[in-house]
């Protein structure tokens, strides 16, 4: 909601605290399937581990969808001056990036300077592979000269920070357009965007071209409506726009199902094929995907009738606003290890993804915590 008095100003949205919530531990519980599905070597309850991280892992698809909305709730249109707007949201995001891309990749090479086992980086980090087991310098440097074109496998989590970067730069131009035209002309938008969401089903299934697409041309009919700029104006829309709790209940519940069925049960199909490339694996997974979708908006529109009455908990739902960029940056060093204690204490599988988040989440805000009190102004430069 803006300041009637002065349209630049915000006031604080606490619902969004709470979709910010959502989205943050979602996050967390999202990377602590990894375990599960890419559980290293054999076991006996090998099926039962795929099923929990199968399970867990679609239901914790719009994550990362969420984020975005937020983005796009809280942004659009921008009200800045453009050059203001970039100085301002990517230098915030820049340096915390840049310092734990860093850490992260030096990671390896500083469990061979304390002398530990190479087998505990994959403990850490499932997707690493072998290369990470040598425990080198060189490898390490080598991961951080590919900073400025893509992330590591140590660092995966890190592939939505040049995605946030790109919608940052992208912003200040969709807002024009934004903040003009009509609620039907934003929903022909999203209507575009909703056929785009069937690309990747298409192309798998169908051919690996589309609508002009071909070796000499990426970029297909409806290419400029696809991607998480969908979800951009998605949030912005749902923001201004409310649905009763009767027909999120009688329409999103049914839809949020229909999405998680789709997206468990694809991604147990691709997974159970012989042999499978990394995109079929992620091809139900995708969050740019019309099951992801039906999942996401119910979570959002029900985040909407949150009413928090708590000023307690309204401050640590602030805090969380503060810390969470923090928190983000991280919770992946924690998220094995946390998997590694639940299994160590027994706890019955089916509730170890959740135990393990409850853990790396905590640990995570409670390090960001402790950065932000002892650098003070500085700690924006480490955790945002």
């Amino acid at each position: 909601m803006q300041n009637v008095t002065n349209p630049t100003v915000k006031t604080h949205v606490v619902w969004l605290d709470v979709v910010r919530l959502i989205a943050m531990f979602t996050v967390v519980c999202c990377h602590c399937t990894d375990p599960f599905n890419f559980y290293p070597g054999d076991s006996p309850i090998i099926g039962d581990i795929e099923f929990w991280g199968a399970a867990y892992g679609a239901f914790l698809r719009p994550c990362v969808p969420l984020f975005v909305m937020i983005t796009g709730a809280l942004l659009l249109p921008v009200r800045e001056e453009t050059s203001i707007f970039y100085k301002k949201r990517i230098l915030r995001v820049f340096w915390p990036f840049l310092i734990w891309s860093v850490i992260y990749n030096l990671f390896p090479w500083f469990t061979g300077l304390l002398g530990l086992r190479p087998e505990l980086i994959l403990d850490f980090f499932p997707y690493s592979g072998e290369e990470v087991t040598r425990q080198s310098l060189s490898v390490s440097l080598g991961y951080i000269a590919q900073i400025p074109f893509n992330f590591s496998l140590l660092d995966v989590h890190m592939w939505y920070i040049y995605l946030l970067i790109g919608l940052y730069l992208y912003l200040p131009i969709f807002s024009a357009w934004v903040e003009k035209v009509s609620d039907k002309a934003k929903l022909w938008f999203l209507a575009g965007w909703g056929v785009t969401l069937f690309i990747p089903y298409y192309r798998e299934f169908v051919s690996p071209y589309i609508w002009g697409g071909c070796s000499w041309n990426e970029f297909s009919m409806l290419y400029y409506f696809a991607g998480f700029n969908g979800y951009l104006l998605l949030g912005h829309y749902l923001r201004n726009h409310d649905w009763s709790l009767g027909k999120i209940v009688g329409i999103g519940i049914p839809m949020f199902v229909v999405g998680y069925a789709i997206t468990f049960f694809g991604f147990r199909y691709t997974t159970a094929l012989p042999a499978y490339t990394e995109e079929q694996l992620e091809l139900f997974f995708y969050y740019c995907s019309p099951n992801v979708v039906m999942m996401t908006i119910p979570i959002f529109l029900l985040a909407k009738k949150v009413n928090v009455k708590s000023d307690t908990i309204k401050r640590m739902l602030a805090n969380l606003t503060i810390c969470g960029f923090g928190i983000y940056m991280v919770h992946y060093f924690f998220t094995g290890p946390s998997v590694l204690l639940a299994r160590a204490l027994n706890i019955p599988l089916g509730l170890q993804i959740p135990a393990a988040s409850v853990v790396a989440f905590a640990v995570s805000w409670l390090i960001v915590l402790g950065i932000r009190k002892i650098c003070g102004k500085k700690a924006k430069y480490i955790v945002g």
